[in-house]
């Protein structure tokens, strides 16, 4: 992986519902936020053609396009059968397609926290979501794709000990992945980049790349969290301030808005 000369600008497309309805209206979309990249849920009930034409509409406007999935109950005993599912649409998927239709990487959002086991028995499920990570490795590696995931800011004060080593679970999911996009879910550049601090030391340390996220959605966690009371253009301030802070360190790759359905309806 070569670090990329232009920063990774992306968001999430969690319905993808959006591309049979109105490809035309989503990829305007992307365009106008100026996105080179774009995380697409996949649902296997959408036809496969669907995918190829988005695709290769968005890579005629230098947009990526990345396989999103994942669930916390992926680190359930036999959850992994859920991500060999998605590595296999995926083989089949580039197989059948032209190199402008095929998607650029695989996004992974599992939040294992999110898994009941995670309160119950911790550390298994941590060895589990490793495991996890380390199959999925292999499969993009095998496919010639690029594996990302979301983490959220807080793995780095999570520590494991098991047969992946000792350590803390940010530092090693960094190293195991090519990129990592940080939930920094607050809504100022202050805040931001101190949440981030460690996760772009390590990203520089590994020479991976570490993205950016925030959140436009409203939500009942407290008005710090997304950007949804402020609306976009102070979003915009804060994030070309994050952008400024981190300018000269390697492991910082960009930013990315949580997604495109609320960032939609967002107030200017």
């Amino acid at each position: 992986m070569e670090a990329s000369t232009t920063q990774d600008r992306a968001t999430w497309l969690w319905n993808p519902w959006m591309i049979v309805s109105d490809e035309a209206g989503t990829i305007a979309f992307l365009e106008s936020k100026q996105l080179n990249k774009v995380y697409v849920q996949i649902d296997y009930d959408i036809s496969l053609n669907v995918y190829r034409s988005f695709i290769e509409k968005a890579s005629v406007r230098g947009i990526k396009v990345y396989a999103l999935d994942g669930a916390p109950d992926w680190v359930a005993p036999k959850g992994y059968t859920s991500q060999n599912q998605l590595m296999n649409w995926l083989g089949n998927y580039q197989k059948g397609s032209t190199a402008i239709q095929k998607f650029a990487g695989v996004h992974l959002d599992i939040e294992p926290y999110l898994y009941s086991g995670w309160k119950t028995k911790q550390a298994e499920t941590i060895k589990s979501y490793q495991a996890l990570l380390v199959k999925a490795k292999n499969s993009t590696t095998a496919l010639n794709l690029s594996l990302e995931v979301d983490l959220p800011f807080w793995f780095d004060e999570i520590s494991f000990k098991n047969t992946y080593g000792n350590g803390l679970l940010a530092e090693w999911v960094i190293a195991k992945t090519n990129s990592v996009t940080i939930m920094a879910y607050r809504d100022s550049a202050s805040m931001i980049i101190d949440l981030v601090k460690e996760e772009v030391a390590w990203a520089g340390k590994y020479g991976k790349s570490l993205v950016v996220g925030v959140e436009t959605g409203q939500t009942s966690e407290g008005n710090s969290i997304s950007f949804f009371e402020e609306g976009e253009s102070y979003m915009n301030q804060q994030l070309t301030a994050v952008e400024t802070y981190y300018a000269n360190n390697s492991g910082f790759n960009g930013t990315a808005v949580h997604h495109v359905g609320s960032w939609m309806t967002l107030k200017p």
